[in-house]
């Protein structure tokens, strides 16, 4: 069995790029064409948004299966749908990973005991999509509540060979107000990335520089914490959102990668997702080109982060 390092890792050798598609559907951008199919399919307006939900998804997932190495799907913009939603979730994860595509469920799970063991059991399939009803790779996690948030989850993930994500520095605007809290000298921000690090070498072989399975999200939005926070945890994989639709630029993550281009996975969501809606692409691209316009935002994206960033070697080596 493969661990969940080595596995992202290759992922992103083999498309030569760090991207990473967010899955964030919102019913009122979606196209007309897939809101017209789901509204033949059901009158529930749930049910509706859901089944829109897992086709625009889906499609989504055809255009960039040979481009990038993995997927990010936001849990709560299925669950808020209730059931249909959640087995939309499924459904979706489950495409993913048959495409061969690394999955992390955004999810922000946080809680103790039972009841972090069973969002762990929920969320944490790893390696075998056959071990959790939401088959992803990786899961993201809150450690707000004490570091025995965590334990749980890595022990999941440890069995399973899938990976975690615990937040560390969020790409929000107000995240200052609780994270940059100071304590000894020491933001509060500081004294998670302290605590991920040493989790990430007591659970896995981080030998010879080896990235960990427990991975951290720090914000594309926060340069200088970003390049703070590599130096603060050389063997945690990163997952950076922020970038695109939120202000982050390929400059502002160059630090987040090592000297081969690895470490870290760039995330974008809305500006993947609807790229069809914004310029340039609104200008290019017909409505019906939805796809076409989704694309060649994904082409744009791996090609900005191949120039600004030491991912660009990858795709050298490539």
């Amino acid at each position: 069995m493969a661990d969940y390092a080595d596995r992202l890792h290759n992922a992103i050798r083999i498309k030569g790029t760090p991207a990473l598609v967010g899955l964030d559907p919102r019913f009122e951008q979606l196209p007309t064409e897939v809101v017209q199919n789901a509204r033949e399919s059901s009158s529930d307006e749930n049910e509706i948004a859901a089944i829109a939900f897992e086709e625009f998804c889906k499609r989504i997932i055809d255009v960039v299966c040979s481009l990038v190495p993995a997927v990010k799907p936001q849990a709560a913009f299925f669950e808020q749908l209730g059931a249909a939603g959640c087995l939309a979730l499924q459904r979706v994860i489950a495409y993913a990973r048959k495409a061969g595509l690394i999955v992390i469920c955004d999810a922000k799970r946080g809680d103790i005991g039972s009841t972090a063991q069973a969002y762990a059991q929920a969320y944490l399939a790893g390696e075998d999509p056959q071990a959790a009803p939401f088959a992803a790779d990786a899961l993201t996690v809150n450690p707000y509540l004490g570091t025995d948030t965590l334990e749980p989850f890595i022990e999941t993930a440890a069995q399973r060979d899938a990976g975690l994500y615990v937040l560390v520095r969020t790409s929000n605007p107000g995240a200052a107000s609780f994270q940059d809290h100071t304590e000894q000298n020491q933001k509060l921000y500081q004294k998670v990335a302290a605590s991920v690090e040493e989790a990430a070498c007591r659970a896995a072989s981080t030998a010879n520089g080896n990235y960990g399975f427990i991975g951290a999200v720090v914000g594309a939005t926060y340069p200088l914490e970003l390049q703070e926070l590599r130096q603060a945890m050389p063997h945690v994989p990163l997952l950076i959102p922020g970038y695109g639709a939120q202000g982050g630029g390929a400059a502002d993550i160059a630090s987040a990668f090592d000297s081969d281009g690895l470490g870290a996975l760039i995330n974008s969501s809305r500006g993947i997702n609807f790229a069809y809606n914004r310029e340039p692409y609104k200008e290019q691209f017909s409505p019906e080109q939805w796809e076409q316009a989704i694309e060649q935002a994904t082409r744009d994206m791996i090609q900005d982060l191949a120039a600004q960033t030491p991912a660009g070697r990858l795709r050298q080596k490539g």
